[in-house]
């Protein structure tokens, strides 16, 4: 029996979230803190520190691509099967500002298969700041481990 059978389906994504955070040094390392999981979705925040904004004294476009598929990544993850990226893409709306917090949350569009299709918006006080889509894809393996070795540990 796994994991999967006894959890209902949010906390089986809140689980396969945990698990994927504890693994994660990057979405840590960047301030990114975890605000909401369901299943295909996940919300994540971070705040636009010093080192983050560029020459034109805004943020790096590149922290924001990293905050949208940090929670693309949660996003697709949810299912106790393990996804990563096959491709991204990012449209910059508004720049983000030194000590934003940036909210990106990502939406499951579609998932057949092996493949999904997820939109990230990134926000700071409700304003648009990016649109993100991802495509996933599953590539083996699982984010939780089956009860009866979990009741072994």
């Amino acid at each position: 029996m796994h994991v999967k059978a006894q959890l209902s389906p949010d906390e089986l994504a809140r689980a396969c979230a945990q698990a994927m955070w504890n693994e994660d040094d990057a979405s840590k390392g960047l301030g990114m803190e975890i605000r909401e999981i369901r299943p295909g979705l996940a919300t994540l925040t971070m705040t636009v520190k010093p080192q983050m904004v560029n020459g034109q004294r805004i943020a790096h476009g590149g922290f924001i691509f990293a905050l949208a598929d940090s929670a693309f990544a949660f996003a697709c993850n949810t299912y106790n099967e393990r996804a990563v990226a096959a491709q991204g893409s990012i449209s910059f709306i508004t720049p983000g500002k030194l000590d934003d917090v940036l909210v990106a949350t990502a939406r499951e569009i579609s998932r057949s298969g092996r493949s999904g299709i997820y939109d990230a918006r990134v926000t700071a006080a409700d304003v648009v700041i990016a649109e993100f889509r991802g495509h996933s894809r599953v590539i083996g393996g699982t984010w939780l481990p089956d009860l009866e070795n979990a009741k072994q540990t």
